[in-house]
């Protein structure tokens, strides 16, 4: 119902459980009274369990440890202290009447559906219904999970632990992806700021650098750049385009130039990853480091940039190979000029 809300869903395939022409593993209404009769009238007793057991641990009576007391005394106390008789009763009515085939089609969140592999043939909590229910949630996974009992926490959990945990860092891992973007970043910085601020003093500095400031934001916004942080006295800035992104970093290069500033400016583009609401990943690393190493005045800019920028119109000049500090490989850079 709210997709947005939902990261990923996991069911077993025990969720259907009126027959159908193309669903023959259903039971009729007349069979679920029946069995909720016989289940509710021997609920929670020690001596009369066995019904109780088949319904978890499947129809197989070699399956079913019936025969260890120990087992029987943890079931039957098991069911005494989850529901009363009546509100079991009350939980498995409303259970057999909720019918969601019709909309399986319509779910597009990650979606794992488990079953036993040990459930025989067409049993309950085996592999046919499971693979009934997830052929017909687009992409959805089927997984099977070691054991036989239908209710899929009764024996040792840690198969139906791990398959849910595998399933949901794949769904992790994969959510991370879809959140990275192509994208160019931007990295200023004022050259000589510490000899300025001596020269100056602290409060002329700070409006110095707040005309620097208000100078830079008008240029990102003139060529659509995304503020994401402003360090010091530098900025970190996001673009859509390469090529606005050098022209934005140029034009405030010679902007700040009449206030008594030069700055230095980094340019690269790259994947870039959303973490905790704010941009991350190698490409900023990357971007941070040509910033860094470029002089005054001087606008850097990566290969990659080089490279989607042809016939923009932009004059690039060969600046050399540079080893980015803890970033692997050297790497050729470019200086954007008039």
């Amino acid at each position: 119902t709210h997709p947005e809300r939902t990261v990923a869903v996991c069911t077993d395939g025990m969720i259907l459980f009126r027959p159908a022409p193309d669903f023959p593993w259903g039971t009729d209404e007349v069979e679920q009274l029946q069995s909720r009769a016989a289940l509710l009238d021997t609920w929670g007793d020690e001596e009369r369990s066995d019904h109780f057991l088949r319904d978890g641990w499947g129809d197989r009576p070699e399956d079913v440890p019936a025969e260890d007391p120990e087992f029987r005394r943890w079931a039957s106390k098991w069911a005494r202290y989850s529901a009363t008789p009546g509100a079991y009763a009350a939980f498995d009515d409303m259970w057999y009447e909720t019918d969601v085939r019709d909309v399986l089609a319509a779910v597009r969140t990650p979606t794992a559906v488990l079953y036993k592999e040990g459930v025989r043939r067409g049993g309950w909590g085996g592999r046919e219904p499971a693979t009934y229910v997830a052929e017909r949630i687009p992409g959805c996974h089927l997984v099977g999970v070691r054991g036989v009992a239908a209710v899929p926490w009764i024996e040792e959990p840690e198969p139906v632990v791990n398959a849910l945990e595998e399933f949901f860092w794949s769904v992790s891992e994969e959510e991370a992806d879809l959140n990275r973007v192509l994208a160019t970043v931007l990295f200023t910085d004022i050259v000589g700021s510490t000899e300025r601020v001596a020269q100056l003093g602290d409060r002329a500095w700070k409006d110095l650098v707040e005309q620097h400031h208000q100078t830079a934001r008008a240029l990102l916004a003139r060529y659509r750049g995304n503020e994401i942080d402003t360090a010091g006295d530098g900025f970190f800035a996001s673009f859509d385009g390469p090529a606005r992104a050098v022209r934005c970093a140029r034009a405030i290069t010679e902007a700040v130039k009449p206030l008594g500033l030069e700055i230095r400016a980094g340019v690269h583009t790259g994947e870039i990853q959303t973490i905790g609401g704010k941009i991350g990943g190698i490409t900023v690393n990357i971007g941070a480091r040509i910033g860094g190493i470029a002089r005054a005045s001087e606008v850097l800019v990566s290969q990659t940039v080089k490279d989607l920028i042809a016939g923009s119109g932009l004059v690039l000049e060969d600046a050399g190979e540079h080893n980015l500090k803890g970033i692997a490989d050297s790497w050729h850079l470019y200086r954007a000029v008039a």
